[in-house]
């Protein structure tokens, strides 16, 4: 039974599915589904044990085990009363309920987790006369029930903490970014450990570290101490441990990754958090401003930062810093690629740069931009045709571009009945091919306009007035009157 293969939901944060949905590719899930903060996929235990251990960008792993549907808070509790919950659990086993509630029938989403309760100690009341005990913190066993409109799905959590917990940090600054997002938005810039890497306000050095794990494909998970699964009455030890162990996909990282701050603290925390994680031969830190920077400490490489928004934690002058960024990225590290997590537009804008890319994302509560910068010397056109991989497209022709009158391919032939129509025996002359009839005595005009169209005449006046005439219309019989008063 240990191959056999289950639905496993992977969550994320919001812009990272499809990061999350290549990690999980490559570990080996099938069926890969990617929906709003989260993957689906089919997998076995051991790429569910895989998933927690690897898995970069993904908050929690979910093993879905009911599907149904309800539409109010006491079918929920009729469904789940009637589930057979011996199979999970015993009376003295402890549980958790997380409810995710997306709909305008339930609206409030502790209530669902109380009716949920309700079901699970009714159940075990009914058969034993006593309940299992609910712990908020570090249960046997923890339920996940997402509800969408009326659509409801109850799911084991195999990770028990959120992954971002990863087991590193010793220590943190104010407002440190958490650790799943710093490792997808580090994913986002393609970076794998081709070239150098710097964050010249790294805090406490969260992008230096997760840029080291995915430099030398670490699993993020081998810090962790325990995982939900691990409580599960299935569980596989021998299994986890042959996971755990299994340094395979490892590799040498040839490059370096360069962090900064200025603040001594900031750098102090930064080096204990490093230390802890086991990857100092790979990162230099230094204390130091951005403003100090003179030199680029490679011909080329990656810049990615997350500077102070002003909110949480701020520099005195935001506009000064901002300006202070987009002046060295202009004057330092020019061949470099910069990628800069920012709140503000008004932050952006004292940048200087247009952005060549924004990816919208999510850091806490706050809406966020992820903006890519391509630091090159001359100008944009000359950059894109040195780096462009494909021959430039031909641009569209213009006027003055267009061949002359008599450069131009004449027409195809043409239709006989169109210019000649009193060849054509099956068709009517048009009106405008219709020759006029012939006048007599005409007055003497100015002009005449002798078309299809109704004619007109315009006769001069003896007070130098102009005076528009219609002609009168033309019968057989007024040509026979004419013709006599000639004779």
């Amino acid at each position: 039974m240990q191959n056999e293969k289950f639905e496993i939901v992977a969550k994320t944060f919001q812009g990272l599915e499809g990061v999350l949905a290549e990690e999980i590719t490559s570990l080996g899930g099938s069926d890969v589904v990617v929906g709003r903060r989260m993957v689906s996929f089919q997998g076995d235990k051991a790429l569910l044990y895989k998933a927690n251990l690897a898995c970069r960008t993904a908050l929690r792993i979910l093993k879905p085990i009911l599907h149904f549907e309800a539409s109010n808070p006491d079918e929920v509790y009729n469904t789940l009363r009637n589930y057979d919950w011996e199979q999970l659990m015993s009376v003295s086993t402890t549980f958790s309920i997380d409810s995710v509630v997306f709909s305008e029938e339930f609206r409030h989403s502790k209530f669902v987790t109380y009716r949920m309760k309700d079901a699970i100690a009714d159940f075990f009341n009914e058969r034993y006369g006593k309940r299992p005990s609910v712990r908020l913190t570090n249960a046997d066993i923890q339920f996940n029930l997402h509800i969408n409109n009326t659509s409801c799905t109850l799911s084991l959590d195999s990770s028990g903490e959120s992954l971002h917990k990863r087991g590193y940090r010793d220590a943190q600054t104010e407002a440190p970014i958490n650790e799943v997002l710093a490792a997808g938005l580090i994913m986002l810039t393609g970076w794998r450990g081709e070239c150098d890497l710097i964050d010249p306000m790294c805090g406490s050095g969260t992008f230096l570290i997760e840029a080291a794990l995915i430099a030398t494909n670490t699993y993020p998970g081998i810090f962790r101490q325990h995982f939900a699964f691990e409580r599960w009455s299935d569980f596989d030890a021998d299994l986890l441990e042959e996971l755990y162990n299994d340094d395979s996909n490892e590799r040498a990282f040839e490059h370096k990754i360069y962090g900064s701050d200025i603040s001594v603290k900031a750098t102090a925390i930064a080096e204990r958090n490093i230390k802890s994680a086991g990857v100092g031969k790979y990162i230099e830190l230094t204390t130091q401003p951005i403003q100090s920077y003179e030199t680029a400490p490679a011909e080329k490489g990656v810049l990615i930062t997350n500077p102070p928004y002003g909110e949480r934690i701020g520099s005195s002058d935001m506009e000064a810093l901002y300006e202070a960024i987009g002046n060295r990225l202009k004057h330092v590290f020019k061949g470099y690629t910069a990628w800069v997590l920012g709140y503000r537009q008004e932050h952006f804008d004292k940048i200087g740069l247009k952005p060549s890319a924004k990816i919208p994302t999510l850091n806490g509560a706050l809406e966020c931009e992820f903006r890519k910068y391509e630091i090159f010397e001359g100008t944009y056109a000359a950059h894109k045709r040195a780096t462009a991989t494909e021959p430039p497209k031909p641009r569209p022709m213009r006027s003055k571009d267009k061949p002359r009158k008599d450069d131009r391919k004449p027409f195809g032939k043409r239709s006989e009945h169109r210019f000649n129509n009193n060849k054509g025996e099956d068709k009517k002359p048009r009106e405008r091919d219709r020759k006029p009839y012939e006048r007599n005595n005409k007055p003497t005009n100015e002009r005449s306009y002798n078309t299809d169209r109704k004619q007109t005449t315009t006769t001069k006046m003896n007070d130098g007035d102009k005076q528009t005439v219609m002609p009168k219309k033309t019968t057989a019989g007024s040509r026979m009157r004419s013709r006599k008063k000639q004779q």
